[in-house]
């Protein structure tokens, strides 16, 4: 800590595919059992080592349009791919992986999605689904064919039992869901088995102020419960002590 400045440690060869070069890297994730990044990066998922003097990566997926990674206690990695609106788990060296969320093109059915994107797994391997064009969250079971609706799905507007464009998200473990709703500003927590949420940060119209975003996109807690929100046309960052 205390750094004033970064250090690359994967890309920064300018823009493109070559091993040593990134384009456009939605996500990241540490894998402590190989010491290494897995980067999500445009239609490719890919892997650097972060022992000094790494000079380039190795890809562990192609052909996917990635836009979000996780891993769990197993080792298994994730990752979600928009243009086949889906998630497949993987083992590392897998480069087919299995289907566990969507894959059955783009549509409003329980086993579809219309442009998956932020995603959450959990210790039961249960995948948790930002729809972002369907207006909803939708939960898949370990080894299920299909999707619950467990917030919004009520098409589009400010509701408490709607969310609009919800892009990021996380599960804590009493299933409680807190979710980014960049639609209307604000971030949402549903508890297991509500039929609407509550607005726990913004939802006061789009600004500057610091009870506002302008397109919230998002969130992390601290071990302290403290709530960071990516305001990402504010240009910030904000921290939320949330009851």
């Amino acid at each position: 800590m205390g750094d004033k400045y970064g250090q690359v440690v994967a890309g920064g060869n300018g823009i493109g595919n070559r091993l040593d070069q990134l384009n456009g890297p939605t996500d990241v994730l540490v894998d402590k059992k190989s010491d290494s990044l897995i980067i999500c990066d445009t239609g490719r998922v890919v892997r650097w080592s972060r022992q000094n003097g790494t000079t380039h990566g190795e890809i562990l997926i192609d052909d996917i349009n990635c836009y979000g990674l996780a891993m769990d206690d197993d080792g298994y990695l994730y990752a979600s791919d928009t243009d086949k609106d889906e998630v497949r788990r993987y083992q590392i060296g897998d480069k087919n992986g299995t289907l566990v969320a969507g894959g059955h093109g783009k549509g409003t059915g329980l086993n579809q999605f219309k442009e998956s994107r932020c995603f959450f797994v959990d210790r039961q391997q249960t995948v948790y689904v930002s729809d972002w064009n369907n207006y909803r969250v939708m939960k898949w079971n370990r080894g299920a064919t299909e999707g619950i609706v467990i917030a919004g799905g009520h098409g589009y507007g400010s509701a408490l039992n709607m969310v609009s464009y919800p892009h990021g998200l996380f599960v804590d473990t009493l299933g409680t869901i807190y979710v980014v709703d960049t639609g209307f500003n604000r971030v949402m927590r549903w508890p297991k088995g509500a039929k609407q949420g509550t607005v726990i940060a913004g939802g006061n119209g789009e600004g500057n102020g610091t009870n506002q975003f302008h397109s919230p996109v998002d969130l992390s807690f601290d071990r302290y419960g403290n709530l960071y929100v990516v305001d990402i046309h504010n240009h910030r960052v904000q921290r939320f002590s949330i009851e």
